[in-house]
C-alpha cells in the first residue's frame, strides 16, 4: 500500500491536541488525514484534510466515518467500540484492535487483566456502584485509605480519588468502579511501548512523572528517569509484557509505580500517544506521534534513544480563570535556552485544563529540571 501524496486515507477519532500533534507528522510526510471530533472547534480542524463534526460515542457517526478511510486510529480511548468492531469485521484496518480497547477502555477490566496474566498491580475491589463500597466498609472488606476510580470516562486525573474517610465518599459519582489499595512508592514511572502489526517492538527510555498534588495531573515528566539501572530494565521488562499480553498495535503508555522497596506495579495505560512521551518531539531520535504512525501502517519502528536530557512541563488552566486564554509571560520563556512551548489551540482557559506544554532540553538534566521549575514559575495561563 502507497501512503505517501497518495490516495491513501487515515482516520482518526478524537480532535485534541494529541491528534494535532499527530497531524505534524502526517503533514511532514504527505499522508491524507480525515479526523471526527465532537467540537466544531476542536484543535486539529486547523491541520486535517477532512474534518468531521460527530460523536465519537455514537455507534452510526463512528461506523460510517470509519467506511471511508484505509486505516483508523484513535487519539483517545472514549470511543464506541461496537462500530469500530464492526468494521474490524468488515474487513476495515482498525489499530489499536478492539479486543486490546475492549480491555483497557474499562479500568477494572483493565485490573482483571493484569491479574489474570500475572502482571503486578496493587490490589483492588471493584464494584458495580459506588454505593456498595460504604457496606464493604462497613463489613471488613475494604480499608482506608484507598483510591476510588471510575471504570469509564476518566483522563487527565478525572474520575480518581483518594478516599480517607467515609466522608470522602458522599461527593462521587454512583458508577461502576474500583478501589484500589494505596501504594507507598517512590516513583511515579512510565514506559512507551510501540509495537507494529508484524510484532516489531522498541521501548522509550523511562521517564519519571512528577504530580500536582491537588489535580492529580503530571506536572513535570523528566526523561531520562533519575533512578537506577536495575530499577528501569525491571520497568522495561514490565511493560513490554503488558504489550505482548494486549497485543495492541501502535503506542501503549504504560504507567508504573516503583515502591519503597524497588518493586514495578502497573497503574494503568493508554492505547495511544501520551502526555508520558510529549518530551520525545524535541529530546528523541523518532518522537513518539511519528513513531505511532509508523506503527500503525507497518512502517519500520524509528530509533527510541534520547538525543538529549528533556524536561516536559504540562501548561495547564490557572486556578480561578475561566475565558478567553492568555499566555503570560511567554515572550520570557522564549528567552529561555533550550525551551520550546508547543500551545494546543484550546481558545477557552479554566482551572486546570490542559492548554500547552514546554519542552526543555540540556545535555545536563539537572539544569533541565531546574530550567523546567524556572518555566513553570514564570509562564501563567489565564483569562482575559
Amino acid at each position: 500500500m502507497h501512503f505517501f501524496s497518495s490516495n491513501f486515507k487515515l482516520g482518526i477519532l478524537g480532535g485534541g491536541q494529541l491528534g494535532k500533534m499527530l497531524l505534524y507528522e502526517t503533514r511532514k510526510w504527505d499522508v491524507y488525514t480525515k479526523v471526527m471530533d465532537a467540537s466544531p472547534e476542536a484543535p486539529c480542524k486547523i491541520a486535517c484534510n477532512e474534518f468531521v463534526e460527530g460523536s465519537l460515542m455514537d455507534f452510526d457517526a463512528v461506523y460510517n466515518f470509519g467506511k471511508d478511510v484505509d486505516v483508523l486510529t484513535i487519539e483517545i480511548e472514549n470511543v464506541n467500540l461496537d462500530a469500530m468492531e464492526k468494521l474490524e469485521q468488515e474487513g476495515k484496518i482498525v489499530y489499536p484492535p478492539t479486543k486490546a480497547l475492549r480491555i483497557i477502555q474499562n479500568k477494572a477490566n483493565q485490573k482483571l487483566f493484569y491479574t489474570d496474566n500475572q502482571i503486578p498491580t496493587a490490589p483492588f475491589s471493584r464494584f458495580a456502584y459506588t454505593s456498595e463500597i460504604e457496606d464493604s466498609l462497613s463489613n471488613g472488606g475494604l480499608q482506608l485509605p484507598f483510591v476510588w476510580k471510575s471504570a469509564q470516562f476518566g483522563y487527565d486525573g478525572q474520575g480518581v480519588k483518594v478516599v480517607r474517610t467515609k466522608e470522602d465518599l458522599k461527593d462521587l459519582p454512583n458508577v461502576e468502579c474500583i478501589a484500589e489499595q494505596m501504594v507507598d512508592f517512590k516513583n511515579e514511572l512510565a514506559v512507551i511501548v510501540a509495537r507494529s502489526p508484524n510484532g516489531e517492538t522498541k521501548t522509550y527510555p523511562v521517564v519519571e512523572m512528577e504530580f500536582h498534588p491537588e489535580a492529580n495531573q503530571v506536572e513535570y515528566v523528566i526523561c531520562p528517569g533519575r533512578i537506577e539501572d536495575s530499577v528501569a530494565k525491571k520497568a522495561i521488562e514490565v511493560a513490554l509484557k503488558v504489550s505482548k499480553n494486549l497485543q495492541h498495535v501502535g503506542l501503549l503508555a504504560v504507567e508504573l509505580f516503583q515502591t519503597q522497596d524497588d518493586q514495578i506495579l502497573v497503574n494503568e495505560v493508554a492505547p495511544r500517544p501520551h502526555n508520558s512521551g510529549h518530551y520525545s518531539i524535541e529530546a528523541s531520535y523518532t518522537n513518539q506521534f511519528e513513531q505511532h504512525i509508523r506503527a500503525i501502517l507497518g512502517l519500520p519502528l524509528g530509533k527510541t534513544e534520547s538525543k538529549v536530557a528533556g524536561v516536559m512541563v504540562n501548561l495547564v488552566g490557572k486556578e480561578g480563570y475561566t475565558g478567553d486564554v492568555v499566555y503570560e509571560n511567554i515572550d520570557t520563556i522564549l528567552d529561555m535556552e533550550g525551551v520550546t512551548p508547543h500551545i494546543y489551540g484550546k481558545k477557552q482557559t479554566r482551572p486546570f485544563r490542559k492548554m500547552g506544554h514546554v519542552t526543555i532540553v540540556d545535555e545536563d538534566m539537572t539544569r533541565a529540571r531546574q530550567m523546567a521549575q524556572k518555566v513553570k514559575e514564570t509562564i501563567n495561563v489565564i483569562s482575559k
